[in-house]
């Protein structure tokens, strides 16, 4: 789990990706997703989240139709979750947006605003009215009234009341997107706006009822098993703090759910060090300023569609994902390859990479495990096939680029990092500012990453930070320098 990923929207999740599962590897495929919802919610059971078990199990249906992997607003009511299950049988690959909004699910929360409360006193210092630039807020009949046709929300009468009686109304998912991507229509209905999403995730994990969605690929996956096909997994770095497990029970547990082999994408990263540390000697030895990463697909997002004037900055190198997947075409040209992601933004770039065919991620392999009763701590172990550096293993942690790349780095070299950890409106504003500049005063060489913590506090990850951050580093602490392994 996320680093703030409520639990229980993600055991609602889980179950409901259990389920999906048992029921494809069943005898009864249709039927059992069409009683989904009754068989979570029978008649006569407690209600335990809404008014009335009809509006449970409406929510359980969208639950469904995303786990099914359908865009929900496209979706009609009258259509049989029986009919979807059927149609996702037949789907050719996966729809293109990796996010949908469950309107049943979502509170439709009062719009962000300033609020005074009851609290105010109508204080003679009244440093509420003084500190505000815009005009907005006066005392009237012993109380602060807010103008909100004159407000920004700029928050200055909130820190300035000593009674704390002005308080700043927030909409979780509004305010967590960085990019102003999820909003209400002019109906008061939550929209995500696909054109701005860079499926960064932050608005899964901030939502308390569990509304935003990310869209499944788990059924298309077991298909292409059913089918007879090689299908290959390809895991992230991250996903080995992710289980009470060594790396080679995890990659033996894989195994046994049907993939035909497991690679690691840390194979990938020595490569995306490799190139991109020789891109950074190179481009400061011809006198630019800075240069960022390019490894974390919701950043890349971003500068296609936000910051494009950074375009220049940004290194030229490809993901871990994007090498590894290479590799694995290229020895199994016809094999299904399916990357394990910590996030919901690898699925953009898996659909803009012919060689990445499907993405599951760490929460639906958990599932995955728990509908085959695998005790992942009980199997055996395999041994990965070809070996990565410590480096490459810790590309999972904030940070762990930078090092990776100064690792390659000759002493007079060496880059001065600046890691932004985390994108926010913040660190959006200080990218802009660089590339006007043209210059970053912090460091020569930006890391970026979109999640607090890197890939290890993804959206999708099933693990608390700490304890996946231990478990993660003892396996880096195993591992050979990336001298060793990189020439």
């Amino acid at each position: 789990m996320s680093i703030n990923t409520p639990k229980q929207t993600s055991h609602l999740k889980r179950e409901i990706l259990v389920r999906l599962i048992r029921a494809y590897l069943g005898n009864n495929y249709e039927e059992d997703v069409r009683m989904i919802p009754y068989d979570m919610r029978p008649k006569g059971s407690e209600v335990p989240f809404r008014c009335c078990i009809h509006k449970e199990r409406a929510i359980l249906r969208d639950r469904v139709i995303a786990g099914l992997g359908f865009d929900i607003e496209e979706v009609q009511d009258s259509q049989l979750l029986s009919d979807l299950a059927d149609k996702a049988t037949k789907r050719e690959q996966p729809e293109e947006h990796p996010l949908t909004l469950l309107q049943t699910a979502c509170n439709e929360c009062v719009p962000a605003r300033i609020h005074v409360t009851d609290l105010c006193q109508g204080c003679v210092a009244r440093p509420c009215e003084s500190v505000c630039r815009f005009g907005a807020i006066k005392v009237e009949n012993g109380k602060s009234h807010i103008d909100h046709s004159k407000c920004k929300s700029c928050g200055m009468c909130v820190q300035v009341c000593p009674f704390q009686a002005i308080t700043k109304i927030i909409v979780p998912c509004e305010n967590a997107c960085p990019v102003g991507a999820i909003a209400k229509d002019e109906d008061g209905i939550t929209r995500i706006n696909h054109e701005k999403c860079i499926s960064c995730g932050k608005c899964v994990t901030a939502c308390p009822f569990g509304a935003v969605h990310k869209k499944s690929h788990v059924i298309d996956i077991i298909k292409q098993m059913k089918q007879g096909k090689k299908v290959i997994a390809m895991l992230a770095p991250a996903i080995m703090g992710q289980l009470p497990c060594t790396p080679q029970q995890l990659k033996q547990s894989i195994l046994d759910i049907g993939f035909a082999d497991v690679v690691e994408v840390a194979v990938g990263a020595d490569i995306t060090t490799k190139n991109e540390s020789d891109e950074f000697k190179e481009r400061m030895e011809e006198g630019q300023q800075f240069m960022t990463t390019s490894c974390c697909a919701a950043y890349n997002e971003l500068v296609e569609k936000h910051i494009p004037e950074i375009k220049p900055f940004r290194s030229s190198t490809h993901t871990p994902a994007y090498y590894t997947a290479e590799i694995v075409k290229k020895q199994n040209p016809d094999a299904i390859t399916v990357f394990f992601s910590p996030c919901v933004a690898k699925r953009r770039e898996a659909m803009q990479n012919p060689n990445i065919d499907y993405v599951l991620n760490f929460e639906e392999l958990g599932a995955w495990f728990v509908a085959l009763n695998i005790q992942v701590a009980q199997c055996e172990g395999e041994e990965f096939a070809q070996e990565s550096s410590a480096q490459a293993r810790n590309f999972a942690v904030t940070g762990g680029v930078a090092q990776a790349v100064n690792a390659l780095l000759e002493d007079g070299q060496k880059a001065q990092a600046h890691v932004i950890n985390g994108l926010d409106k913040a660190a959006i504003r200080d990218l802009k500012k660089f590339a006007k500049n043209g210059k970053c005063e912090l460091g020569n060489l930006i890391e970026v990453m979109a999640c607090p913590g890197g890939c290890l506090g993804g959206s999708s990850t099933i693990n608390s930070y700490k304890p996946a951050l231990k478990q993660l580093t003892n396996y880096v602490n195993e591992s050979p320098e990336i001298s060793s392994i990189v020439k």
